[in-house]
């Protein structure tokens, strides 16, 4: 209720219209019951005794009637307009900041709240929400306006059995109390098998050539299943707890209007009531009677929309656990470009991911990286880019600490292709220049050649062409040219490739290196690689196991030290020691 509160405010104008528009529409249908017992009470018998057969009256009484009426359905129509309106705007505005904030998590805050648990609760949780805001606006003053109103016109009509309609009222108070606390932990249960259910859908989709390469169909369709049903069941489980409110409301409300019919029936026999009263006395029952389902339908989705905003909430009011830096990155050429003092780091700080890792690059070497699966590599990058932040060590840009450094300062000199990079759905130019206004065409033009991309002009709309979503239109070595195109477009003082060229073949891998050590003379590189040949002019080598630093030098020094190094160019290298 809070969050809604809030997102609403920005609004105040668009809301108090919406907000009076749907008061006196509410109050129009509470008068024409009043105008109805009239009509039948007075206007009718005045007219029987009147032998003139005057009905001018009658008619204008009707043709009142039926512009309170027509008038009431405007209002109500014209408010609920403006609620979907307000609630659209302050949905979209909380999808907005909710978006930005995700996009300032660290590394550490994604992994703990889980990539499909942040796409659920972007988009089924903002949708409840907004549904919420709807609802609210269109009921949260009509249905207490019917139900005071209701209640105070009976009152004016009959205390007597409006005392009995009241009575009722301190139970489905109760029962809409309790039965809400129930509901707000139903829903945030339901909420987390959404996001399990997205995440086995995430995995299928990604992995759907797997699946079917290994003829695991029928089994990921019994995993999707299981995930299916515990949300259903999560789902029933909710819904029917809810549901309980409005039929336990009925019952009552009815055995009150059954009390009401038999008290009434007594006093009409007894003179004290009308006939006119009586029927506007039940159309004013059935109007509260609705009101109060209007108000346990609010009680419904503010338990929803409560568990929702709490999870929305939860990524709102996350504390910046990563502290940006404030200064940039001062350029001194005389110190090491990149320096790594005595690293160590774990994801998860229980198993240990890097221990002391130590070395210095000088602007313009190369570095090379290899290792088993796992050893470490990529972590090493992390830490680079700063995703993450070292548990002890220093990393160092030109002698500055990078917790010192502005991030984005240090990214933006930061060229990077990952081991798994992303093509987006848009044209090759537009993946390459990434929105970034200071490339211009002859800085993609380069970076295309640099990155043995001509492929792209042989294209039918070369730069132009389409991409499909996560470029499934191009081959694996085409995708991995267009994004270290895209790096090297960006003209960056730091160049890392991990695990880039995979997909390459020999011929094309060796121009590709050579045509970047040409044309990027000054750009500092880290290659990580599974191959030698791809590594053996580097600077200086990391052969990296388990998150340590088994051996560093050149390619003849690793040749002539390591003997893990000599056993890997062995089998890549076809017997070669030197």
């Amino acid at each position: 209720m809070k969050m809604i509160l809030r997102l609403v405010k920005p609004y105040w104008r668009m809301l108090t219209i919406s907000l009076t528009f749907k008061s006196v529409g509410a109050l129009a249908d509470l008068f024409l019951p009043w105008m109805i017992a009239y009509m039948i009470d007075k206007e009718i018998p005045r007219l029987q005794a009147d032998s003139t057969s005057n009905l001018n009256s009658l008619y204008m009484l009707g043709g009142a009637m039926v512009v309170i009426a027509f008038l009431g359905l405007y209002l109500n129509v014209a408010a609920n307009r403006k609620a979907e309106m307000i609630a659209a705007l302050a949905v979209k505005q909380l999808r907005h900041d909710l978006f930005s904030k995700i996009e300032g998590l660290s590394a550490y805050q994604v992994d703990a709240l889980t990539r499909p648990s942040l796409i659920s609760r972007m988009t089924t949780d903002t949708y409840n929400i907004y549904h919420a805001t709807a609802v609210m606006q269109r009921l949260g003053v009509r249905a207490p306006v019917l139900l005071i109103g209701g209640i105070l016109m009976s009152l004016l009509m009959d205390p007597m059995m409006t005392l009995i309609m009241v009575a009722m009222l301190p139970l489905i108070i109760i029962i809409v109390y309790f039965y809400s606390r129930k509901g707000i932990p139903l829903y945030k249960k339901t909420q987390k098998y959404i996001d399990l259910m997205i995440r086995k859908l995430r995995e299928y989709i990604s992995g759907a050539r797997v699946v079917r390469a290994l003829s695991m169909n029928e089994h990921e369709k019994e995993m999707f299943n299981n995930a299916n049903q515990d949300t259903v069941d999560a789902e029933l489980t909710a819904t029917i707890t809810m549901a309980k409110i409005n039929p336990l409301m009925q019952t009552v409300m009815n055995i009150g209007l059954i009390l009401v019919l038999i008290v009434g029936a007594y006093r009409l026999s007894a003179g004290l009531v009308e006939i006119g009263q009586i029927m506007a006395f039940v159309t004013y029952f059935t109007i509260i009677l609705n009101a109060m389902m209007s108000i346990t339908r609010i009680f419904v989705m503010s338990s929803r929309a409560t568990a929702s905003g709490e999870r929305i909430d939860e990524v709102l009011n996350l504390p910046v656990d990563m502290k940006d830096g404030t200064k940039s990155v001062e350029v001194r050429e005389e110190v090491p470009h990149i320096e790594f003092r005595n690293v160590s780091f774990s994801y998860t700080q229980k198993e240990s991911n890097l221990t002391n890792v130590s070395f210095k690059l000088y602007k313009g070497q190369t570095l090379g990286i290899i290792g088993a699966t796992g050893s470490g590599k990529t972590t090493i990058i992390n830490l680079l880019m700063r995703f993450y932040d070292v548990d002890s060590g220093e990393i160092l840009i030109y002698g500055q600490n990078i917790k010192d450094i502005k991030q984005n300062d240090l990214r933006k000199r930061i060229g990077v292709v990952f081991q798994n990079d992303l093509i987006f759905a848009d044209s090759i130019y537009g993946n390459i220049q990434f929105n970034r206004n200071v490339i211009t065409n002859d800085d993609i033009e380069l970076a295309t050649r640099v990155a043995q991309a001509e492929f792209i002009y042989d294209k039918e709309d070369d730069m132009n062409l389409q991409m499909a979503q996560r470029g499934m239109n191009l081959s694996g070595g085409q995708k991995q040219r267009v994004l270290i195109a895209r790096a090297v477009a960006g003209k960056p003082d730091i160049m890392v490739l991990d695990d880039a060229s995979s997909a390459l073949d020999y011929q094309t891998d060796m121009r590709m290196r050579l045509s970047l050590k040409k044309e990027l003379k000054k750009t500092t590189m880290i290659i990580i690689a599974q191959r030698i040949s791809s590594l053996r002019n580097s600077d200086l080598i990391l052969l990296v196991d388990e998150g340590k630093i088994l051996a560093s030098g050149t390619h003849d020094e690793l040749m002539q030290s390591s003997v893990m190094y000599q056993e890997i160019a062995y089998y890549q290298l076809g017997g070669e020691h030197s």
